[in-house]
């Protein structure tokens, strides 16, 4: 291989910038694709909290005393159906569902703090996967189990880095001194 042509097939292994300089079709599509996870957990949120009539009814906000996890909790019928439902309605478990759809909704669409929003987010996936066992359509996969690997995928690909602040966030001080808030 001569040098012009070693020079046409460099890859440059430096992360995206702020800018997104990295604007491979495939690392473009990852950052669109963590943005639209990211609005429907942050959709959710307002959603459930405002009830903007789409999930929620105006009258089932949580600022209008609804419980955000009643109906989903409440209305499980499946293995784990008796846990669910009785976490249905608890102030706890209300505060931590709306925190986790915020942060992991607010983390996803700017591309900082996605290890945090791997593992909740995760979490709160797989947890929402329980509670429908078994899957009417599937006996074991749907799009919670499907959802929970790819916010984890976001994490370990750095999808943050590109059509995010991912770059700009881990450098910062306190980034670097915890990692685990990357």
């Amino acid at each position: 291989m001569n040098e012009a042509s070693a020079e046409t097939h460099h890859v440059d292994h430096q992360p995206a910038s702020f800018e997104g300089a990295n604007k491979s079709p495939a690392r473009m599509l990852l950052g669109v694709l963590r943005i639209l996870f990211g609005f429907t957990f942050l959709w959710a949120f307002l959603d459930k909290l405002f009830g903007l009539g789409k999930a929620t009814a105006s009258e089932n906000a949580w600022i209008n005393g609804g419980d955000p996890t009643f109906g989903y909790l409440s209305n499980s019928e499946g293995t784990f159906s008796s846990f669910f439902s009785s976490l249905a309605g608890q102030g706890w478990v209300s505060w931590l569902f709306m925190l986790g759809l915020l942060g992991i909704g607010v983390a996803l669409m700017s591309g900082a703090g996605m290890y945090i929003a791997a593992v909740s987010g995760g979490l709160l996936y797989m947890f929402m996967w329980l509670a429908a066992l078994p899957i009417a359509t599937n006996p074991f996969i749907d799009d919670h189990l499907t959802g929970a690997l790819i916010v984890v995928y976001f994490a370990l690909a750095s999808a943050g880095d590109t059509l995010g602040i991912g770059t700009w966030w881990k450098n910062t001080d306190i980034v670097k001194k915890m990692p685990i808030l990357r």
